[in-house]
């Protein structure tokens, strides 16, 4: 790819979407999917798209010792997020170990 082709498909990158989460696990499992999907209902056509979401794991660990549980919601999030939105593949789910909010949904496209 020569120089004017690569500053092209730069110019198309636009910054990245960040939405942050806290509250009840359950909740913030129906508030990030909610958001995602209006996310791609408004973006429409897009050359390429990436989601990553951040958990914090102390968040994580406050929530189940309060007495939250994370199955079976994790597991059936975790699959709809990689079947029902037509990503290319599967949101990258990074662990933090600093505090802060549960979640952390960052998106990337590309027009």
């Amino acid at each position: 790819m020569n120089a004017t082709a690569r500053r092209r498909s730069t110019d198309m990158a636009v910054d990245p979407l960040i939405w942050t989460f806290d509250g009840p696990l359950a909740t913030c499992i129906v508030d990030i999917e909610e958001t995602l999907r209006r996310l791609i209902v408004q973006l429409d056509e897009v050359a390429g798209i990436a989601v990553a979401l951040d958990v914090s794991l102390p968040a994580l660990a406050a929530r189940v010792r309060a007495g939250e549980s994370l199955q079976p919601a994790w597991s059936a999030f975790l699959e709809r997020m990689a079947t029902r939105y037509g990503l290319p593949c599967a949101p990258r789910v990074r662990h933090r170990t600093d505090s802060g909010p549960l979640a952390t949904l960052v998106v990337v496209y590309r027009s």
